[in-house]
């Protein structure tokens, strides 16, 4: 294939180099074709639009793969643990041992959080959203560790930030589960592992001993893994655009923690528990729902089933299905929702409409069944989400700064009024 794409503009025929990813992805780079032309394209919502170039994650939705830093999600998912998978995204390669001790070592030290952030919770409201509190609690941080602020940060400092948003961020997600509940807070146990040492602070209590169960952390590690990083996504993009302007880490992990919120981005497993409790109110009979789904007169929509990336797969569904069913299996939970979402997942898994129309079950349909067999409130999903992704937002926020990419600055195609003559406000009609 030739590496020049040629477009004709005015009657002028303009050369753009082509670019070749290293999974073969191809790419035409515009990046002179308004100084060249004073065109602009217009992209509506970035479909088309590469925005970076990143060493980060590859994804092929036609295919169903996903790779970080070149290892399959396959690998990871069974291997490793989400730390090592952090390190890996964070710095590139997987961690030898003593580098994972020092990881998980330096995390420790700074897994608690001021003790003057705690005095947020008594002025939030009752029912404050738990994602309206973690993102204005990791904004705050900035406040907490002004040194953050700091322009041209030697790599050592930026280290320490980026140890320190990962220490903290696992024991603010417990607090707001905690306050949620009207219990007293649990503090952090440094001799525990990342995973169980969150599973310990959100599920321990004061009043009695609490074990945490193997088979719940490693459905964690998984969870947190299969949900690390994702390629541009919303809030990812929203990160780097955020970045860009040279704000610091926390600010700009809070705005992606906005973009997060919202119902079409990672909000989808929590839709999916919203979806089954309206099919419990009506009764529980999934054959209806199932034949509403099929019904193209019909608005309602299966939620966490097919996926608008991955039109194959989704692979990560595939490795969460195993986790979920251990779950419930070793939980023993007696819960009619879970009942529907059993009988939905097999309905999608050999109804021929559901199979023509590549409508699986995907990670956001076992995510949130095993959230709630965890006990989690719907709410708290995505706050969940927010604390497996925070090593993508955080790769994708320091691989921008490496790259000395330019702050973000999209162009638009203006539709407005033209030319108006301005009415005094006594005159106006």
């Amino acid at each position: 294939m030739s590496d020049i794409a040629e477009i004709k503009v005015d009657g002028k025929t303009i050369e753009l180099p082509v670019i070749t990813g290293t999974e073969d992805e191809k790419a035409i780079d515009i990046s002179k074709l308004r100084d060249l032309t004073g065109f602009v394209t217009l992209d509506t919502g970035f479909k088309n639009t590469g925005s970076t170039k990143s060493k980060i994650t590859f994804l092929d939705g036609e295919k169903g793969i996903l790779k970080y830093r070149g290892y399959s999600i396959e690998q990871l998912a069974e291997k490793s643990s989400f730390l090592e998978v952090a390190y890996l995204i964070i710095y590139g390669n997987l961690p030898t041992q003593e580098q994972l001790d020092g990881f998980q070592a330096e995390i420790s030290k700074h897994t608690l959080i001021h003790e003057d952030m705690k005095k947020f919770f008594d002025g939030y409201p009752s029912r404050s959203h738990p994602m309206g509190q973690l993102g204005s609690l990791i904004f705050s941080l900035s406040t907490f560790y002004p040194e953050c602020l700091k322009p041209n940060q030697t790599a050592e400092e930026q280290d320490l930030t980026i140890i320190k948003l990962l220490a903290k961020l696992p024991t603010i997600v417990s607090f707001i589960y905690k306050k949620s509940l009207g219990h007293p807070l649990i503090y952090p146990k440094n001799k525990y592992d990342y995973v169980t040492n969150f599973l310990w602070m959100t599920f321990g209590q004061r009043t009695e001993d609490y074990e945490v169960n193997p088979i719940v952390v490693n459905a964690m590690n998984k969870l947190l893994i299969l949900h690390a990083d994702h390629e541009q996504n919303c809030s990812a993009s929203t990160v780097r655009i955020v970045g860009s302007s040279d704000c610091n880490l926390y600010a700009s992990i809070s705005a992606g923690i906005a973009a997060l919120w919202g119902p079409l981005h990672g909000g989808a497993n929590q839709a999916v528990i919203d979806m089954l409790e309206l099919i419990k109110a009506d009764g529980g009979d999934t054959e209806k729902w199932i034949n509403k789904a099929k019904d193209k007169n019909d608005p309602f929509r299966m939620m966490g089933f097919g996926h608008r990336v991955y039109k194959n797969f989704d692979p990560r569904a595939k490795i969460i299905k195993k986790a979920c069913d251990d779950i419930l299996e070793n939980l023993g939970i007696d819960d009619p929702i879970l009942e529907i979402a059993k009988k939905l997942e097999e309905a999608a898994l050999t109804d021929q409409y559901f199979i023509d129309r590549k409508l699986y079950p995907n990670v956001d349909f076992y995510s949130g069944i095993i959230y709630r067999a965890l006990g989690f409130p719907s709410e708290m999903f995505t706050v969940l989400f927010a604390l497996g992704r925070l090593p993508g937002w955080i790769a994708q926020w320091k691989e921008m700064h490496e790259n000395k990419e330019p702050i973000g600055r999209p162009r638009q195609i203006y539709v407005g009024e033209t030319d108006r003559e301005f009415v005094e406000i006594k005159n106006r009609k």
